[in-house]
């Protein structure tokens, strides 16, 4: 995920500040990590080094002074070509999962059978989430399911070949 390419997109309904883009980031972007405040600025130095972003104005309303970015004509652009830029598939397998199974081999079942019970067990708590959370947040529920059901599909079959049962 481009972290500048998600604010492009915040600041394309209209200005805002580091507090606010951090705040839509973490609603809209449900289940994924946290942004930190820090990056927030880091990469908002980024798009306004690039010419994608800019002061809009500078607001103090009681409290801290806060700076209000925009996006600009070529940001607009840019986040433009991301929104329409194909994500290619992974090329390779980059899995913890993976990399355990494929080290301990034909020694990994009891390993396969501790993580399918962790497996479920985050489905359960993402399928409870789901029943009253906002949109974005059932969006990613939802996404993160469907990639644990592949998971589990996987570790069914990983154990099926380890015993040696080459058809699965």
């Amino acid at each position: 995920m481009s972290t500048a390419h998600v604010m492009l997109g915040l600041l394309a309904e209209r200005p805002k500040h580091g507090y606010e883009l951090k705040k839509e980031h973490d609603h809209r972007l449900a289940g994924a990590k946290p942004l930190a405040y820090g990056q927030v600025y880091a990469t908002l130095q980024r798009l306004e080094r690039d010419g994608f972003a800019e002061v809009a104005e500078t607001q103090q309303e009681g409290g801290p002074e806060r700076t209000m970015y925009a996006i600009t004509g070529s940001g607009r652009e840019e986040l433009a070509r991301w929104l329409n830029t194909v994500e290619p598939p992974a090329p390779y397998v980059a899995s913890s999962l993976f990399a355990r199974v494929a080290v301990a081999g034909r020694g990994a079942d009891g390993y396969l059978l501790r993580q399918r019970e962790a497996h479920l067990a985050r489905m359960r708590e993402l399928t409870a989430a789901k029943a009253a959370g906002p949109p974005a947040q059932v969006l990613a529920a939802d996404f993160a399911l469907q990639h644990l059901d592949a998971d589990l599909r996987w570790i069914e079959t990983a154990l099926s070949r380890l015993k040696g049962d080459d058809d699965a």
